[in-house]
């Protein structure tokens, strides 16, 4: 099998691996106990959120969450004052907005042109006093667009608000800029475990708790923590920083190898120019995604979010950049990283072009 859905998730590092095989045997010990084993599980669980912190912003704590679903929720639902974020948002973002405007916060959501950029002018419009948070992608999970998140955090703040940034597919891969006051993370999208999320919130910034019955994170989250994720969150926070220049030249080769090899009959979805290369997100007119997905048991890659997967409906992210719906689900997402080999892209895309031509022929 080859892997190609890095989106979704990416496979778990030996060193991730290694690190929390201990927290499963010998150092089990609950983290907020007061004995030796707890005062052991307690200081791995500090080890982890140094090294996962090390990645955000200076100025600011860090508090693991179950998610980065969760911690998405937590920051939206416990700012103030109305919302406004970006139409090509992940759900999790675009739910929680709509669901914090049935308690009577007002919420904007900003379209986006063909490249699935936001227009910074529509923004400043919608980002006025009185709104308490704007919240947006630093590259989106499905077309791999990279958003002006600097430009728009300056924004926020000049109307007196929160910016909230979804780092989860662009953390340990692009900087976040240092002007964010909130960043939501995951593991699992860096080689580490699924089951585990941050938080990462700026000195100064208070927001409600999302789950309450204990405050064992300093910023307001409850519940007893896994040292044994945290471990591994923190060794794959830590190999993101240590091999980021050898991951970005690999990036950037399987991307050239697959956009030459793929041809011009694919067309690129979203900005080409600002996009994060692991992104490889396109369309083929006349191509049943779902059908070619099916066809290609060998290969696995997907047509958009694993989350939306079932839906049945055409990506909004797609929709939202202007795509017929013919196009969306004519459109692939292919995913690569660290242990996609430039191998396995030319295999795929050979696979791929021949699934495709195979469609087309019977179609005619």
């Amino acid at each position: 099998m080859i892997y190609l859905d890095y989106q979704a998730t990416t496979p778990v590092a030996p060193e991730v691996r290694a690190a929390m095989l201990p927290y499963l045997d010998e150092r089990f010990g609950n983290p907020h106990s007061p004995h030796r084993m707890g005062r052991e599980a307690a200081a791995a669980v500090e080890v982890a959120r140094e090294q996962v912190a090390a990645l955000c912003p200076k100025g600011g704590s860090l508090a693991f969450t179950g998610s980065a679903t969760e911690a998405l929720n937590w920051a939206i639902k416990g700012s103030k004052g109305g919302i406004v974020t970006i139409a090509t948002e992940h759900a999790a973002v675009l739910d929680s907005a709509r669901a914090a405007g049935r308690t009577g916060r007002d919420v904007r959501i900003l379209p986006v042109g063909s490249d699935g950029l936001v227009d910074l002018d529509a923004a400043r419009a919608a980002i006025t006093p009185g709104v308490g948070l704007v919240a947006a992608m630093l590259v989106n999970n499905e077309i791999g667009v990279i958003q002006p998140v600097k430009e728009l955090a300056d924004l926020a703040h000049a109307a007196g608000a929160l910016f909230l940034c979804d780092a989860v597919q662009g953390y340990g891969r692009l900087p976040i800029p240092d002007n964010v006051d909130l960043v939501a993370i995951a593991a699992h999208k860096i080689h580490g475990p699924k089951g585990i999320g941050a938080l990462w919130v700026r000195d100064g910034v208070t927001i409600e708790p999302l789950l309450h019955g204990g405050g064992q994170e300093a910023a307001g989250r409850s519940g007893t923590l896994a040292p044994m994720l945290c471990a591994g969150f923190g060794a794959a926070a830590e190999l993101m920083h240590e091999r980021a220049e050898e991951d970005a030249a690999h990036l950037d080769r399987l991307w050239q190898i697959a956009t030459q090899r793929l041809g011009p009959e694919w067309t690129i979805n979203g900005s080409f120019a600002h996009r994060y290369h692991g992104n490889l997100n396109l369309h083929c007119d006349g191509v049943d995604a779902a059908r070619l997905i099916s066809d290609l048991r060998g290969l696995a890659f997907s047509a958009g979010s694993a989350c939306a997967s079932g839906s049945g409906r055409p990506s909004h992210v797609l929709k939202a950049i202007g795509l017929s719906d013919a196009e969306a689900r004519s459109s692939i997402r292919l995913g690569f990283g660290r242990y996609t080999s430039e191998e396995d892209i030319e295999k795929a895309a050979g696979m791929i072009l021949e699934a495709a031509e195979r469609q087309l022929m019977w179609a005619v």
